[in-house]
């Protein structure tokens, strides 16, 4: 489950809120999203259909609760394939070599990249 959805900005809060907090009803996501974000209720209850209806959470009753189906790593996963697909063709190694140029990395992160690469050397 989960190699299709895609989510939007505004889904992404929602999930964020679930990921963080297990399982929310929609009224009490409704109050925090006003709260940090400005929507209206019906405007929550419209994202939380839409990700009902993608397979990203779904409704618990009694009482409309909110829980995720799919985990950030996946979502992050499914983002990151788009986004290289998208932009890069498809190749992480274009997409690498055109981020690193541009980064300032700290000796730890040289360390871990050195030590994924390694690790990837012997699959």
């Amino acid at each position: 489950m989960g190699e299709d959805i895609r989510l939007h900005e505004g889904e992404l809060n929602i999930m964020e809120l679930l990921w963080s907090n297990k399982v929310l009803a929609a009224k009490d996501i409704a109050k925090i999203i006003k709260e940090y974000i400005g929507w209206e209720k019906n405007t929550t209850y419209t994202v939380i259909n839409r990700l009902i209806d993608k397979g990203a959470i779904k409704r618990e009753e009694p009482g409309f609760f909110c829980r995720a189906t799919i985990s950030k790593k996946m979502v992050q996963q499914i983002e990151t394939k788009a986004l290289l697909d998208k932009v890069f063709n498809g190749s992480l190694s274009n997409f690498l070599v055109e981020y690193l140029r541009t980064q300032i990395l700290k000796p730890t992160d040289i360390m871990e990249l050195e030590r994924i690469i390694s690790e990837s050397k012997r699959v």
